[in-house]
């Protein structure tokens, strides 16, 4: 499906900033996975197809914490209130977090870079398994590190107990796959070049449904409209 074009001065004026972060490969050999690295790079491409977007992609050895948390805080810093800020991770996922190449990266940590960031449209992308649990934080609280309950909406790439399900013949896992056609228009039910929340979780969720044969459901938390945008063509 063809990218939607800009077509109104208001969408134009949103600006759309995304920190995109893959890991494949870790130190030594027993972590190792095979497509994280491909799933940010496919997020990064989409979104680069916008003229109004900013991007920056984090991949294997580059996607250490301090990487991940310096790109966040200079990028993220730049929004206005209308603008969207994006984190896409996809790799191991922990009890309240997400493992870079070199450590692990808290939701509590980001919820503190998100939390100075003036955009009211904030949200974090997750293709990991077990994603869902990723709602306990160390203490073993299950609020996402902090995150539930703010402003910021998590997608989550499938439940606690289950896998984020790759298919042969796909270079993206399914809850990428999906993501990225949904956020191409294939959500935009309206045709009004606004992808809003309700409209990407309608349609990732039931595409990931479908393919893994009901094996894998995409999960969304947070405290926003289901009105909010999540990316402006």
């Amino acid at each position: 499906m063809l990218l939607l074009l800009i077509t109104s001065a208001a969408t134009a004026s949103a600006k759309v900033y995304l920190v995109s972060v893959g890991v494949s490969d870790y130190p030594g050999q027993s972590n190792d996975l095979q497509l994280p690295h491909n799933n940010a790079a496919t997020m990064e491409w989409l979104y680069g197809e916008n003229k109004n977007a900013e991007t920056v992609l984090l991949m294997n050895s580059q996607a250490t914490v301090s990487n991940v948390k310096n790109a966040m805080s200079i990028l993220f810093s730049k929004a206005t209130e209308n603008d969207i800020v994006t984190l896409f991770i996809s790799g191991h996922g922990v009890p309240g977090g997400f493992m870079c190449f070199d450590g692990y990266l808290y939701y509590s940590y980001i919820k503190q870079i998100m939390s100075r960031c003036r955009s009211k449209n904030k949200m974090i992308f997750a293709d990991t398994c077990f994603s869902g649990s990723m709602r306990s934080n160390r203490s073993g609280a299950n609020n996402y590190g902090g995150l539930k309950g703010t402003n910021v909406m998590l997608f989550m790439s499938c439940r606690e107990n289950e896998y984020s399900w790759e298919v042969p013949g796909l270079t993206n896992a399914l809850f990428t796959y999906a993501l990225q056609h949904g956020l191409r228009g294939e959500a935009d039910y309206d045709r009004n070049k606004i992808i809003t929340a309700r409209e990407l979780f309608k349609y990732t969720s039931e595409k990931v449904k479908q393919m893994s044969r009901n094996r894998q459901h995409p999960v969304m938390w947070g405290k926003f409209p289901n009105s909010m945008p999540v990316m402006k063509w």
